[in-house]
């Protein structure tokens, strides 16, 4: 027997599904390589238009604040974007409430869908609307908007299927460019925000005083906590053996406090040179920050006066840290009288008192200093400062500062002076070895040649390294903790 063989059936191919395909990719497309979203999201809206025939076009955001939607996109209904829908109104809150596509036909007929639509907006364009055609912007589970298209251009203006699939299939790489467009704006603000603040972080270092060389009886130190910093010091010689110096600290942390202190410091170091008295240099800043500072924002300052000569110091405090006067004979004491801190009272008086200075040295510090906590988790406090003054007393003034503050924080200070000095003396070349590094503390920038170990944030002991007199013999590094030593990990 013979059969025939029936001829193969030809394939159709659907060319509106190869159009819808090509429309996708293309879009796809455009929203991974766009660098102006907004120019990109208004192409895409034309090209939506044209495919589904429609009216007009937009895309709307949730404003999370303010429960409302707002329109960052829009064709042939620009006005919109003065206007602002309620979250919970209309075709756009239903499709945000389900979390997919809707299609809605003839608004004006349709019982069920007239309470569906929200007319307000129509009443105030004097745009009529007919049929709907809505969905909704999903990233990672979280709604963000709206793709919502207006009145198909066919003689019953009602919107298809295939339309309600397309705009569906569109929407997920139109939220991933809107979700990846705010994020790139979210980070190129933050390193705009960063630059300006390290620009306002160089721009205060310039109000700090420099220090000389010895025998300058002043020398000042400031390490900030973050890029910019609510302290401040200046120091100055007056003339016939007399010096000025002022040291402020700022309430609170961040911005605000940093462009107050660059303030409060700009007037100071104005005002000092002309003013020998130190109240009354308190007084006048007292007056200006008062008119000028926001509310809840003020300032503690110390100034002084040293008169070389007479072997005496005028001292005027606004609410400062009291100073620490080290005597010869190894005994401390301390200034404490203090009015108000600047800002607060804009009527006050403060006075001035007379302190003899004699082969003592005052240290004026911040609460950076005694709020420091040391390896207990204990506040270092007045009494532990004291201790590392007593232990580097016969240092001179700028070594003194650098080697106290590097014995505290682990800055890194010390070794730039070192280098610096070095480098002075003009060798051939300078390497730095360590055999323990701590880089998240380091404050100064020193490059380091060659490491024998990198250690965590910790307080190390043992192996020559001692914590109050104790445990500097052991024959490994430990970690000091609240309970005992423990010995490092070797390598």
């Amino acid at each position: 027997m013979f059969f025939k063989s029936k001829k193969p059936e030809p394939i159709i191919k659907d060319s509106t599904s190869a159009q819808d395909l090509a429309i996708v990719t293309q879009m796809n497309q455009e929203f991974a390589t766009s660098l102006d979203l907004n120019e990109t999201l208004q192409t895409a809206l034309e090209i939506i238009i044209k495919r589904i025939n429609a009216q007009a076009a937009n895309i709307f955001l949730i404003e999370e604040k303010k429960q409302v939607f707002q329109c960052i996109a829009s064709k042939h209904q620009a006005y919109l974007e003065e206007y602002e829908i309620p979250l919970t109104q209309g075709v756009m809150g239903k499709a945000v409430l389900q979390k997919k596509c809707i299609r809605v036909g003839d608004v004006r007929k349709d019982v069920r869908e007239i309470a569906e639509f929200y007319f307000d907006l129509d009443n105030k364009t004097n745009f009529t609307t007919y049929s709907v055609l809505c969905a909704p912007l999903i990233v990672s589970g979280e709604c963000i908007g709206v793709i919502h298209c207006l009145n198909k251009k066919t003689t019953n203006k009602l919107f298809e299927e295939g339309d309600r699939k397309l705009l569906e299939t569109l929407s997920t790489p139109a939220a991933l460019a809107i979700r990846n467009a705010r994020m790139a704006k979210e980070l190129v603000d933050k390193n705009r925000m960063q630059k300006e603040i390290e620009i306002v972080g160089e721009i205060q270092k310039t109000l700090l005083s420099k220090n000389k060389e010895d025998p300058f009886p002043i020398a000042g130190i400031n390490i900030p906590a973050k890029v910019v910093s609510g302290d401040f010091y200046n120091f100055s010689e007056l003339g016939d053996g007399k010096y000025g110096f002022g040291v402020a600290d700022v309430s609170g942390k961040g911005i605000k406090s940093s462009l107050l202190m660059s303030k409060a410091s700009s007037l100071y170091r104005c005002l000092s040179k002309t003013m020998f008295s130190a109240a009354d240099l308190l007084n006048l800043l007292n007056k200006e920050i008062c008119e000028t500072a926001a509310r809840g924002m003020f300032v503690t300052m110390l100034i002084g006066i040293y008169d070389s000569k007479k072997k005496e110091i005028l001292l005027s405090n606004a609410g400062h840290e009291p100073p620490l006067i080290y005597s010869k004979d190894g005994k401390f004491s301390n200034h404490v009288e203090a009015g108000p801190p600047l800002g607060i009272m804009s009527k006050i008086k403060y006075n001035e008192t007379t302190i003899k200075f004699s082969e003592s040295s005052m240290y004026i510090f911040t609460d950076g200093i005694t709020e420091i906590k040391d390896p207990n988790g204990e506040m270092l406090g007045a009494e532990g400062f004291q201790n590392y003054i007593k232990k580097y007393q016969s240092k001179s003034n700028n070594e003194r500062l650098k080697i106290i503050v590097e014995d505290i924080v682990d800055t890194g200070l010390t070794l730039r002076y070192l280098v610096e000095h070095l480098q002075a003396k003009e060798p051939a070349s300078i390497k730095v070895c360590t055999l323990l590094d701590k880089p998240v503390r380091r404050m100064a920038g020193i490059p380091i040649g060659y490491v024998g170990f990198e250690i965590p944030d910790e307080f190390l002991v043992g192996y020559g390294l001692d914590y109050m007199g104790k445990f500097r013999n052991l024959p490994h590094l430990a970690i000091l903790n609240r309970t005992e030593p423990k010995a490092v990990p070797q390598r």
